[in-house]
């Protein structure tokens, strides 16, 4: 019996509607007919491309030397463990201080979503430091998720903080400095540092951070009122307005009352008789 190329191929659209327990009959079918195309001389039936294989983001040479170059931790600050992990490296007899650098992010609801820069450039500068022998040690405090510690540190997102930490009780001078949502780059915070390191904090555009709000060395922090007080703020911040606004409006009308019901009560001040000599009997 002699095989009829055309009737094969107009049985394909037969195969193609079947349902899906036969998808494997269909497959070998069409290997079949792409085998008996290829004897008989005909277009053989294409075969799926393969894919190619996806190349690292990362070279060779890049993951290399990144290797040969030991990664420099960045820690996360929470309310538990700042204070330990900022004095951590301080030797107890130690006279220069321990600086870190400090960087205050946050998400949708503290950055608005504009952090994603300020992120990227800290983050580049934080792997320039890993191969700097002198460079500081480098923290995130994220506003988003830790927002009580912002309110004791009186922090907004976008700004760097470096603090130059002594061993217990001395002072700790703070120094900070507000970064640009958009324009901020890992050169721009390499120059800081180089500005910082050869002519001085001030020089490199930072501001010292003094005062009763000082979370280390001010007055709250000395009568330990920070955290209460980041607390409050904090719930303050969470109370929609117009449960805000009900609460100022039930206050102010029971003030009201109270004084509108002891006028009520007040006994009225008698009738005064007429002064003596004025003609009237």
């Amino acid at each position: 019996m002699r095989f009829s190329t055309s009737a094969a191929v107009l049985a394909l659209p037969l195969l193609a509607a079947a349902e899906s327990p036969l998808d494997q009959y269909k497959a070998k079918f069409q290997n079949f007919l792409g085998s008996f195309a290829g004897t008989a001389g005909g277009a053989a039936v294409p075969q799926a491309a393969e894919v190619p294989q996806q190349k690292p983001i990362v070279s060779n040479a890049e993951s290399a030397t990144s290797t040969s170059v030991q990664a420099k931790k960045v820690e996360r600050l929470t309310l538990s463990n700042w204070k330990d992990t900022l004095y951590a490296p301080v030797q107890p007899a130690a006279t220069s201080p321990e600086e870190w650098w400090v960087l205050v992010t946050g998400g949708n609801k503290t950055c608005f979503g504009r952090c994603g820069p300020v992120d990227e450039a800290f983050g580049e500068t934080v792997e320039k430091f890993a191969t700097l022998p002198n460079s500081p040690h480098v923290a995130v405090l994220n506003c988003e998720e830790e927002p009580v510690l912002c309110n004791v540190w009186s922090a907004g997102a976008s700004s760097l903080w470096v603090l130059d930490m002594l061993p217990q009780p001395a002072a700790v001078d703070i120094y900070w400095k507000r970064l640009n949502f958009t324009t901020v780059t890992a050169a721009d915070l390499l120059e800081t540092f180089d500005k910082e390191t050869t002519e001085g904090k001030e020089a490199a555009g930072m501001e010292l951070f003094e005062g009763a709000l000082h979370p280390f060395d001010g007055t709250i922090a000395q009568y330990n009122l920070s955290v209460p007080i980041a607390y409050a703020l904090h719930f303050l911040s969470i109370i929609p307005s117009w449960a805000m606004m009900l609460f100022v409006s039930f206050f102010s009308r029971t003030m009201m009352n109270r004084s509108m019901g002891g006028a009520q009560n007040r006994p009225a001040n008698p009738a005064r008789g007429a002064a003596p000599g004025d003609g009237r009997s």
